[in-house]
């Protein structure tokens, strides 16, 4: 993630030699941004940062204003922690250990925790839910497709900030408690689901909507080899339909990790070569987008018309001992 720009206080705005209409003219001309009440930042920093980063800052621009200690959890918490969420336009979210059924205000949702299992960490200069927590509480108070992303990066060792793959054994064991016997069973299921392999948030929800349109499960991270060797791997194949399915991220042709050296430009040719290679072998290649997953049915109707095959029901599969 990118460096965050400094955060200007309105209460510190006479050590920097400004008036409160000195304010009002920088946000007027787009110099100044107002993050919420009282907090601001450098207009040019704020357009050039991604969404998730925008959010980010104003968690840290809540966490300024406040008076006393505060623990950001959920959503909030998971961006300080660097795990990836699905969806934007998220409030920041904090705790309350006051069951009096939790307040919204000034764009923070408070939601009671009781303090019974509940650990708490400093990151980043702030008080978070722990990394299993916040997943756990993704998992139980977001849909089943949202959850799968925050579960799958945990269970990958974060190499960029040195943290632990967790495992599902550890999250299992975080339940405990904290959850009624119904949004236990929830998560349960997003764990069981869960898959390391997932190289990104958008093949975790590609994966989620998949089962939920109850297509048969994928193989991820499949090899595959022609007659001059390694030709790359697959994010999804259907061994028996012969489709393989690709998710194309923003990250895929902008981000050093993913271009190994190449431009952009050079990025696309490659994957296009790539994707002709994986052709001649026999092979159909299906393509989606971020676009392809927000519109609702888009993957499933791409998948249908390429042929990937829906799960059987179990009514209908016949063992040897039943077969007529």
């Amino acid at each position: 993630m990118t460096d965050l720009p400094p955060l200007l206080l309105s209460r510190e705005r006479l050590l920097h030699g400004l008036t409160p209409n000195d304010l009002a003219k920088r946000v007027k001309a787009g110099t100044l941004v107002r993050v919420r009440h009282g907090v601001y930042t450098e207009g040019q920093a704020w357009r050039e940062l991604k969404p998730w980063e925008q959010y980010r800052l104003r968690v840290q621009a809540a966490a300024e204003t406040f008076e006393k200690p505060t623990v950001f959890a959920r959503h909030s918490a998971a961006s300080v922690w660097r795990i990836p969420t699905i969806g934007l336009h998220h409030p920041v979210e904090a705790l309350t250990l006051n069951n009096d059924g939790g307040r919204s205000r000034a764009g923070v949702s408070r939601h009671f925790a009781a303090r019974a299992g509940l650990n708490v960490v400093r990151r980043e200069g702030l008080l978070v839910t722990d990394r299993i927590r916040t997943v756990l509480d993704l998992a139980a108070f977001t849909p089943f497709t949202c959850a799968v992303a925050p579960l799958d990066h945990v269970l990958r060792r974060d190499r960029a900030r040195r943290l632990a793959a967790v495992t599902k054994a550890e999250l299992e064991a975080g339940i405990g408690s904290s959850y009624s016997a119904a949004t236990g069973r929830r998560i349960r299921a997003a764990i069981e689901f869960a898959d390391p392999a997932s190289g990104s948030a958008g093949e975790s929800l590609s994966r989620a909507l998949i089962h939920v349109a109850g297509f048969e499960a994928p193989v991820l991270q499949q090899a595959i080899f022609d007659s001059a060797g390694l030709v790359g791997y697959t994010d999804f194949y259907w061994k028996q339909a012969k489709v393989v399915g690709e998710f194309d991220g923003e990250e895929k042709y902008a981000k050093a990790e993913y271009l190994n050296g190449l431009t952009p430009s050079q990025a696309v040719v490659a994957e296009k070569n790539r994707e002709n290679r994986i052709r001649a072998t026999g092979l159909n290649v299906v393509r989606w987008d971020w676009a392809d997953l927000k519109e609702p049915g888009a993957l499933e109707r791409k998948l249908a018309a390429a042929g990937v095959p829906r799960r059987r029901a179990r009514s209908a599969v016949v063992d040897s001992r039943t077969r007529p």
